[in-house]
C-alpha cells in the first residue's frame, strides 16, 4: 500500500524540512519513500508544496489528484489552493493563521483566514484546525514541527510519533525548540478534538 502525504505552504515556512522530516521518520520503520517539491515563487511568501509518498516500489514522486490521505497546510489559503490532491476520505490539518499571499501586499483588501477555513470547513468532512496562535507566540519559526506534532497524534502516518521525534532529536540545530514545537502540537490536536 503506498501512503500519500502533500504538505502546503508558503516559502519561509519550513514546507520543505517538514516533508524531509516525515520522510526519514518512515524510513526509520523500514520504508521506501519518495518526496518532491514544487514551489511557486522562489522566494518568501510564494507557494511551497511538498510531495511525500511512502510504501513499497514507488514509481513517481508525484501525487495524483485526489490520492493524498493526509494534507498539512500551514495556510488557510494554501490548503484551498491545494485541496484537489486530498482524497475524498482525506484528512486535512490546517493552522488557523493566515500569511497574506506576496502578490496581495500591494491590495486594499484584507485577507481573512475566516473565511478560508468555513470554506475548507464545507468541503472537507476530516478537517483538523489547529490554532496558530500560540505556536506563534513559543516557537514562531517553528510552526512546521508543531503541525508534524499535530498529524503524528492524529494517526494519519503508518508510523507511530515515537519515530517522528527520534527524527527530531537527530536536528543538528535548534533541537529543544524542536521538540517543544512537536510536543506543543501534539497539545493543540488533543484540544481541538477535545
Amino acid at each position: 500500500m503506498t501512503f500519500n502525504y502533500l504538505i502546503a505552504g508558503v516559502g519561509g515556512q519550513g514546507t520543505v524540512l517538514a516533508s524531509k522530516l516525515i520522510a526519514a521518520a518512515a524510513m526509520k520503520r523500514g520504508y521506501e519513500v519518495r518526496t518532491t517539491e514544487t514551489i511557486g515563487m522562489a522566494q518568501r511568501g510564494g507557494s511551497v508544496v511538498s510531495h511525500v509518498r511512502i510504501g513499497q516500489q514507488i514509481f513517481s514522486p508525484l501525487l495524483p489528484l485526489g490520492s493524498a490521505q493526509a494534507m498539512i497546510a500551514f495556510e488557510p489559503a494554501e490548503a484551498a489552493r491545494c485541496l484537489p490532491y486530498l482524497a475524498a476520505q482525506g484528512t486535512l490539518i490546517v493552522c488557523d493563521a493566515p500569511v497574506k499571499p506576496i502578490g496581495d501586499f500591494r491590495a486594499a483588501i484584507p485577507y481573512e483566514a475566516g473565511a478560508m477555513l468555513d470554506y475548507l470547513r464545507g468541503k472537507v468532512e476530516n478537517i483538523i484546525i489547529i490554532c496558530g496562535q500560540p505556536i506563534k507566540e513559543r516557537y514562531a519559526k517553528m510552526l512546521n514541527v508543531a503541525l508534524l506534532g499535530a498529524a503524528a497524534k492524529s494517526g494519519v502516518f503508518p508510523f507511530d510519533a515515537a519515530a517522528l521525534r527520534e527524527t527530531i532529536e537527530e536536528m543538528p540545530r535548534f533541537r529543544e525548540e524542536n521538540l517543544k514545537s512537536f510536543e506543543l502540537g501534539g497539545e493543540l490536536y488533543y484540544e481541538y478534538t477535545g
